[in-house]
């Protein structure tokens, strides 16, 4: 089959000079051959008839208008679905193979005659005109610390023109996450842009049947910053497309730079998060000169920060006990009764009273959870102990594994008293020292002795270190004991 660069050599062979026979024969072609194309005066690929004909009998001839009306009425059936239930109905007739010509038709269908499609248009962005944001979640990354899984997200900041980008570490999608992660950004910025845009995140977008587009904190947030709030329309992400873009692109960069780093495991939140501004930075490297860009056109940031918190009021309950954001947590017993002004932040909470800050504890995540310190209420277990069999958070009150351990060889000893001298044991780990406790029960289950609050108190009092845990040596193995077996002869 004669090529188009064989008649183009053809041609400049008969341009130069050259006599057919030549011509021909430089151009690897048949000299009659050679006279058909100096007359026609065109390359084969031009002259080639279009492929019409079928070259074997078309399976799904018979059955196609059935297949064709069902795609009709719903365009989202899929073809393997279709070539699946004409298997099942016409036994025998169709094979496997054939799946792909039902594909090919099924194609061609929805090409010339099936559904529009959504069309994309895509925007010019301008300098300093928006930012947008979104969480994202990182658990498939797999990072540790000190080797305990480190289920977080982060919220990840997003430049339209320059696409700069930065994040913040958390742990939900709560409005104070939003708060300190939007802020952040801005503050490493030096400057503001003209809009924000997120998604309908229920901490800054109403719902749909309320009066306000946005929630009455969110609109502060902007307000304090003079930004433009906008939101996508429900269940159009790619209204928040750049953002979504750089989530895969920022992931699959970190789980390189993990790879490089050999461990994905760091010996402190602070560690991590030094590593994660190092990638950032690495990622905005090539991005300055647009990045300037907008800097030429935005806003100052206002003179300060705003809090990224939500303060709220919480009455103690009688069981030493506040109820913030569908969670349970426990305060000291003094406060039953009062009143407490709560900082809640993204990943913790601050109890204040009478201007003071008197607590700082972790924020659960999730809702309907429940952390209870047995520091705030063991005075009063100690003088009610029937109430600890039967406490609604009963679970809270084994600080370590080993004081569950002690705590089911007590009950063993003595199922009647057994919680009560658990307790004891609880309220010298609040009065002393917990880790000094939970290292003594650690001994005394190892080396299978009894668990008596009089004798953990003595140990704990000596001041005497605890031996360290029991070391296992294993001989390395000898290898002639092997060579013994594959031989059948004794080495010496």
């Amino acid at each position: 089959m004669v090529t188009d660069a064989q008649v183009r050599r053809l041609m400049k062979m008969l341009t130069s000079g050259k006599t057919m026979a030549a011509a021909a024969a430089a151009a690897g072609m048949d000299e009659k051959t050679a006279r058909k194309y100096r007359r026609l005066r065109k390359l084969p690929s031009e002259v080639a008839k279009a492929h019409t004909w079928r070259t074997r009998s078309d399976p799904f001839a018979e059955v196609w208008e059935e297949v064709r009306g069902r795609l009709t009425d719903n365009p989202g059936l899929e073809a393997k679905t279709l070539f699946e239930d004409l298997q099942r109905r016409f036994s025998g007739r169709f094979s496997d193979g054939q799946l792909r010509t039902l594909q090919r038709r099924v194609k061609a269908w929805r090409a010339v005659e099936g559904p529009e499609r959504e069309v994309f248009f895509p925007q010019v962005h301008r300098p300093g005109e928006l930012c947008q944001s979104d969480f994202t979640r990182m658990g498939s990354l797999g990072v540790t610390i000190t080797g305990q899984p480190f289920d977080h997200m982060i919220y990840h900041f997003v430049l339209t023109f320059s696409n700069w980008e930065t994040g913040t570490i958390c742990f939900s999608e709560s409005f104070e996450s939003l708060s300190e992660g939007l802020q952040n950004a801005l503050w490493e910025l030096g400057g503001v842009p003209r809009a924000h845009r997120t998604d309908r995140m229920t901490t800054a977008v109403n719902k749909t049947d309320h009066a306000e587009e946005f929630t009455q904190r969110y609109r502060g947030l902007l307000n304090h910053y003079g930004l433009e709030g906008r939101k996508i329309q429900v269940e159009k992400p790619n209204e928040n497309g750049d953002v979504e873009q750089r989530h895969h692109r920022f992931k699959r960069a970190l789980e390189q730079a993990l790879l490089m780093r050999g461990s994905r495991d760091f010996q402190s939140r602070q560690e991590y998060e030094a590593f994660l501004r190092d990638l950032f930075s690495r990622l905005n490297a090539g991005r300055q000169k647009r990045l300037a860009e907008e800097l030429n056109v935005w806003r100052r940031l206002p003179a300060r920060r705003l809090d990224a918190c939500t303060k709220l009021d919480a009455k103690v309950s009688p069981g030493s006990t506040i109820r913030i954001q569908h969670n349970v947590y426990s305060v000291h017993s003094r406060l039953i009764g009062q009143w407490v002004r709560v900082h809640l932040f993204a990943d913790r909470l601050e109890v204040w009273y009478g201007q003071k800050r008197i607590e700082t504890m972790p924020r659960l995540r999730g809702e309907q959870r429940h952390a209870i310190n047995y520091r705030h209420v063991i005075e009063w277990l100690i003088r009610k102990p029937g109430a600890f069999e039967n406490y609604r958070y009963r679970e809270d009150l084994f600080p370590t594994s080993r004081f569950r351990m002690a705590y089911d060889a007590l009950m063993k000893t003595s199922p009647t008293r057994g919680h009560k001298e658990y307790l004891r044991l609880l309220a010298l780990a609040a009065r002393e020292n917990e880790t000094a406790v939970d290292e003594v029960l650690r001994c005394l289950i190892d080396q299978g002795q009894p668990i008596a609050v009089e004798t953990v108190k003595a140990l704990v009092r000596s001041g005497q270190p605890a031996p360290p845990p029991t070391e296992v040596a294993i001989a390395p193995a000898d290898l002639a004991v092997y060579d013994t077996l594959l031989t059948g002869e004794e080495v010496a």
